[in-house]
């Protein structure tokens, strides 16, 4: 027995040393997501409705390269850049929050035309008339506006270049110019154009637009040309760099875009770190004074399960290459849900003990009997809860994925830590003798309450709140939607001093930005958000820092979803919180034999989130992504609660077998309500840790959380158990 003991614990010690290695240094194992660090998310969608058929399926792949090949050479650290679906790209750009110079280098589709311009002054007339005559099209230069009649037909495009640089023009006061090299076939091309025009013009049109028309004077056989305009030395640069690099095969649309600024990212980082600590300090301290010697086994097992979540993030890239060890604010969610179920997992097995050695076990047989009577609650709840974020990794979104991955690695470890780990320590302790009793505080006391009698009235006050709320979010109508859903953008900056919202709101009259809602934060009123139907507020930043030139105007974020992927995001978190549903009930049904469990479950998970998105509603909220992930955070703690009972009452009912399900169902909610109401208020710590702490990125997270961790209390009680009799009809009574 001493030798298995022993290798299990250089099994343990083997695994602390693996995961430290993969997770340590931790700016080098794991990546802080954009939402942490800042940076800019850009969701681009190829446009490919004026391609011919059979150039469609390469244009998406062809259009990575090139956006690939221009974020290189931009200098770009670590950027992602993948394919999502037939016709959408995701770029992700750590550190970038130059957000007008980065749209307009990835998007711009670099289009390079040299069109000769007609001489016929007859025929300009008639264009200016409305009347263009066939085969052209009427164009205005960017230089001076001038009006210029074109051909259609281009006599030589950016094919033909070699290469693209920067020089300076001395005869322009050295403004930038973009000087454009020919490749030998080009050059020759070039060469021929300007000796069979001479006299004529020839225009640079670069996607569409006129950047200058100067009259060929003389053959030019040196295959070199000249792009001249207003543009800055960055801009030329750009210019030069997507000329080089060649146009892409189609223009892109930006359909979803995040910008998180440095400012907003480092004090997300700070805070996020701060209520962590609050919150974890206060769950260790709570089990160490509650459950003594066994709080502090308990507390070994949930510092080691953070240790193996860091440590499995930093070993993803190795095990699966296609995904990367990125922390994000969503996965932050699921670290707190998989460290309650941690917490959940310890008291059921620390409960269990308690009970033996109130039943005159000896020590060692109370704490064998203890672990072996929570195994099957620990084991359902959290396989039911990986089966719901197997599904949510399916069929959710990028952030819901992120939470999903998280939460999986955070579920296998507190598994194992609380199951192996903290029973090799007892193990260990009670072979060196170390171990003769095990005192615990015991503030709850065993209960004799009559909870299913009253079901009728807590019913109707279910009804009541959730009705309550469910009439706020649909007379709110669109505007209970964050961007994420709605569509539209949100621009939010940060000022030495409050500003006056007057004042901002006439910069962005003079910027004929009509549709804006400025919010100006209670916490915080140097904090100013900005919010559009749509993308009209080019330039706002530009404008804010020249009108308040002594208040230091930093972006803290721009976000920005157009509407076809506003509705995308809706439908895939609808989806992916549906097949998780359908997972719970299909596991909890072939669990315990009976559907009326399985259903009574998944209608007190579906109330708690239908709770929090009412509270949302009704406190003025608005419903983001983040505040999905909330949702299934709830859904997931929600049926872990429901589970423990139901497993307290197919024990009970092999125990008791005389008993009307009634007296099982009353029975089990009494002995596990010490259980809920402690697991419940110590995860609550955390979650308030991150409300009171967390700042204003996760307050509307931890407010979600904590309504509904605060229902599934009250649901598991309440709704989930008397439930369980409505399908058993009289001889559940």
């Amino acid at each position: 027995m001493q030798k298995k003991l022993a290798y299990k614990l250089i099994f343990i010690l083997g695994l602390v040393g693996l995961f430290a290695y993969f997770a340590f240094p931790l700016d080098k194992r794991i990546n802080l997501g954009l939402d942490l660090k800042g940076g800019m998310h850009l969701l681009l969608k190829v446009d490919t409705t004026h391609l011919p058929e059979n150039a469609r399926q390469d244009a998406t792949d062809r259009a990575l390269e090139v956006i690939r090949n221009r974020i290189d050479a931009f200098g770009v650290r670590e950027p992602s850049i993948q394919r999502q679906g037939s016709d959408e790209i995701v770029v992700q750009l750590p550190g970038v929050t130059d957000r007008e110079r980065a749209i307009e280098l990835i998007g711009r589709t670099a289009l390079l035309e040299f069109k000769l311009v007609s001489s016929d002054p007859e025929k300009l007339k008639q264009a200016l008339a409305d009347n263009i005559p066939e085969g052209y099209d009427l164009l205005r230069s960017q230089e001076d506006n001038e009006p210029i009649l074109l051909e259609k037909t281009a006599v030589l495009t950016g094919g033909a270049l070699s290469n693209a640089s920067v020089r300076f023009d001395q005869s322009s006061f050295n403004r930038p110019v973009v000087s454009l090299e020919f490749n030998p076939e080009g050059a020759k091309k070039f060469a021929e154009i300007t000796s069979n025009n001479i006299g004529k013009r020839l225009a640079i049109v670069l996607d569409g637009k006129v950047q200058s028309a100067p009259r060929i004077n003389e053959a030019i056989p040196s295959g070199e040309a000249v792009i001249t305009g207003r543009f800055d030395i960055d801009q030329a640069q750009d210019l030069a760099l997507v000329l080089r690099i060649g146009a892409l095969p189609a223009p892109m649309h930006i359909e979803e875009e995040r910008t998180i600024g440095p400012l907003l990212g480092q004090d997300s980082i700070n805070k996020g770190i701060k209520a962590s600590v609050i919150g974890g300090a206060l769950v260790l301290i709570f089990m160490a004074g509650y459950y003594l010697l066994a709080g502090l086994v308990a507390d070994i097992a949930l510092t080691m399960n953070f240790l193996f979540i860091l440590g499995g993030l930093g070993m993803l890239p190795m095990i699966f290459p296609g995904i990367s060890a990125t922390l994000t604010l969503p996965g932050i969610a699921g670290v707190a849900l998989s460290l309650g179920m941690a917490v959940d997992a310890n008291v059921l097995i620390n409960e269990r003990i308690r009970e033996e050695l109130s039943a005159g076990r000896p020590i060692r047989t109370a704490i064998a009997n203890g672990y072996n009577k929570a195994f099957s609650a620990i084991f359902d709840s959290n396989l039911t809860t990986l089966i719901a974020a197997f599904l949510l990794f399916q069929f959710g979104t990028g952030p819901i994925r992120g939470f999903a991955v998280t939460l999986t690695i955070g579920l296998l470890a507190s598994m194992f830590t609380a199951i192996v780990v903290t029973r090799a320590v007892f193990e260990w302790l009670l072979g060196l003798g170390l171990v003769k009793s095990l005192p615990m505080l015991k503030i709850i006391r065993e209960t004799k309450i009559d909870f299913i009698s009253k079901r009728k009235i807590f019913y109707a006050l279910s009804i009541i709140v959730i009705g309550l709320g469910l009439f706020t979010f649909f007379k709110k109508g669109p505007d209970v939607y964050g961007i994420d859903f709605a569509g539209g953008q949100l621009q939010e900056y940060s000022f030495k001093s409050a500003p006056s919202i007057d004042s901002v709101r006439q910069v962005l009259q003079e910027l004929q930005i009509k549709d804006a809602s400025i919010q100006q934060f209670k916490e915080d009123p140097r904090m100013v958000m900005i919010r559009t139907t749509e993308d009209k507020t080019q330039g706002l930043t530009a404008k804010l820092k020249e009108k308040f030139p002594d208040q230091d105007v930093q972006v803290l974020k721009i976000e920005r979803v157009g509407p076809v992927a506003g509705k995308h995001l809706k439908a895939k978190a609808i989806k992916a919180l549906l097949w998780s549903l359908a997972g719970i009930l299909i596991y909890v049904s072939f669990r315990f034999k009976h559907f009326n469990f399985a259903c009574a479950g998944v209608i007190a998970l579906l109330h708690d989130v239908l709770v929090a998105l009412g509270f949302l509603a009704m406190t003025n909220r608005q419903i983001d992504l983040l505040s999905v992930t909330a949702f299934l955070t709830i859904a997931g703690y929600s049926i872990n609660d429901t589970i423990v009972i139901y497993d307290r009452v197919r024990e009970n009912s092999r125990l008791f077998r005389k008993s009307s399900l009634y007296e099982l169902v009353n029975l089990s909610v009494n002995q596990t309500l010490g259980r809920t109401l402690l697991t419940s208020g110590v995860t609550l710590l955390v979650v308030l840790s991150i409300f009171l702490f967390g700042g204003e990125v996760l307050s509307n997270f931890a407010f979600t959380l904590l309504v509904g961790f605060i229902s599934g209390v009250y649901s598991t009680v309440y709704i989930a158990s008397p439930l369980v009799l409505a399908w058993a009809g009289k001889k559940g009574r």
